[in-house]
């Protein structure tokens, strides 16, 4: 029996009119404009929220510049630990709400977005530790004379943050942590489909004792982010998203040469050989693409399957498939929900279009779902293509849907020359139970992420980033709060 209790509509959206949040209080736009954010799965009005422009970025970006320099910087390490642990136990205390503004907003089975309760309490707890392990170094130099010579750390400054929509919450916390921890103040634009959990998470820091102007949470469109990126003001950006936003991104904010970490598409491949255990590779072939309904950067898009077993692994996946239950997000046993918005779908079917006409053999799904239970919902069947080739459309192009296209393969050295052959570089996954296997598919990918007998792991100390266009930096691991943290050299002549 299913255990998970769907809890009532969020407290949040007693309110139909969400405003922002600049410098600890709730403020709509100057110009007046809102925008609607509605249920994926039903298309019904949830809020409208306040549209910034570049005016509201300059006083976001001001609140949190004041912020900065005010006490926040200077606080003991100690006590911005203690308010990033209140902080992370407000979160999993009110998670459930969370949880439960996700699934709305983006259509995601609350089955699935509920999850997410520990790792966002880990997540903060790991920044928080960080908090207090922030240290320069003591260097011998060879300078003449008696001269001391050593390092310091210092935060960065104001970070702006700007948010994808496929994981809103987790999203908040993971671009948030760093910050807080370095002693930096934040503005987080979410995505514009998506702003109603972050809008709640910048509530949940003030209610933890976070300085107001500290977190500012900027509601809008492209526009705000794009002014956000180029403010001269604001020393660095975290993005996550995709890749063309990415590369404008970039070309923003070199004018002030502001630091910029960038998590971007990807294209990853899922690579399966002969030996592999099928009971588990499988199910996690399907759940490695078809989950949160394809939209997550790292899925594994692309699936490669040894020659000698591809009939019957291919068999196997596309009668999986069939058993996965699509449909209404509050229901427990859901497992896929409809996509984020009508575009994305549009999108998403454009490509299965081009498969079929490029010429590749669909094995399951491969259509919008229609009728009792998907009227007004955005959903779209878990989809299977096999038989495609290197240079097929879908091969080549981030869906970001629930669409997995299946390649064969023979041996190590063709499988690494063609899942290395991407402008994408973001993670991959390995099945075999040869450990030499292993290691060389490990080292020969050029990827940020590797799996192996696994998909989709993470964790709060392992650093998760891509290579090539999927982007630069890392996040997580103990070295990711040094994007947020300035080196000073000290020099003291003794003598």
């Amino acid at each position: 029996m299913n255990m998970i209790t769907v809890p009532p509509r969020p407290a949040l959206l007693a309110t139909s009119e969400q405003d922002m949040l600049i410098d600890g209080k709730r403020v709509p736009a100057l110009s007046g404009k809102r925008f609607e954010t509605r249920n994926p799965a039903t298309g019904d009005l949830l809020a409208t929220v306040a549209q910034g422009a570049a005016e509201d970025v300059d006083r976001a970006v001001r609140s949190a510049r004041a912020a900065f320099e005010g006490p926040w910087r200077r606080m003991k390490p100690v006590e911005r630990q203690r308010i990033m642990l209140r902080l992370a136990d407000l979160v999993e205390e009110n998670y459930e709400e969370l949880a439960m503004l996700d699934t709305l907003d983006l259509g995601a089975p609350y089955a699935r977005t509920i999850m997410g309760k520990a790792r966002a309490g880990a997540l903060l707890r790991y920044y928080a530790g960080q908090a207090t392990l922030i240290t320069g170094d003591t260097i011998d130099n060879s300078a003449p004379g008696d001269v001391l010579s050593h390092s310091l750390k210092e935060p960065i400054g104001v970070v702006a943050a700007i948010n994808p929509w496929n994981g809103p919450i987790g999203m908040s916390v993971w671009k948030a942590g760093p910050v807080l921890a370095a002693g930096c103040t934040l503005v987080m634009k979410p995505a514009e489909q998506t702003p109603l959990s972050a809008l709640r998470f910048g509530e949940l820091c003030l209610e933890a004792g976070v300085p107001p102007g500290v977190v500012n949470i900027l509601t809008g469109m492209g526009d705000a982010g794009a002014a956000l990126s180029a403010h001269p003001d604001v020393d660095k950006v975290a993005f996550t998203g995709s890749t063309g936003v990415g590369e404008k991104i970039l070309r923003a904010a070199a004018s002030t040469m502001k630091r910029v970490t960038v998590e971007l598409g990807g294209k990853s491949p899922n690579i399966v050989f002969a030996d592999a255990d099928l009971d588990k590779a499988v199910p996690a072939a399907a759940m490695a693409v078809f989950a949160n309904s394809g939209q997550i950067c790292s899925a594994g898009t692309r699936l490669f399957v040894q020659s000698t077993i591809h009939d019957e692994f291919m068999e196997r996946l596309a009668a999986f498939t069939r058993t996965i239950r699509v449909g209404d997000p509050l229901h427990p046993d859901t497992q896929i929900g409809p996509v984020v918005s009508a575009p994305q779908m549009e999108k998403i079917l454009g490509f299965i279009d081009s498969a079929n006409a490029e010429g590749a053999t669909p094995l399951a799904g491969g259509n919008r779902l229609t009728g009792v239970g998907y009227d007004g919902g955005y959903f779209i069947e878990p989809t299977i293509f096999s038989h495609v080739t290197d240079d097929m459309t879908i091969a080549r192009e981030e869906i970001f849907g629930p669409v997995l296209a299946a390649f064969t393969f023979d041996t190590v050295e063709e499988m690494l020359l063609r899942a290395n052959a991407t402008e994408f570089g973001l993670a991959s996954g390995v099945w075999t139970r040869d450990l030499a296997t292993a290691h060389r598919m490990s080292r020969g990918l050029r990827a940020g992420s590797v799996w192996v007998n696994c998909y989709q792991m993470l964790d709060p100390g392992v650093p998760f980033g891509g290579y090539k266009m999927s982007g630069f930096g890392r996040e997580s691991g103990p070295h990711h709060i040094e994007d947020y943290l300035e080196t000073k050299s000290v020099w003291i002549k003794l003598d």
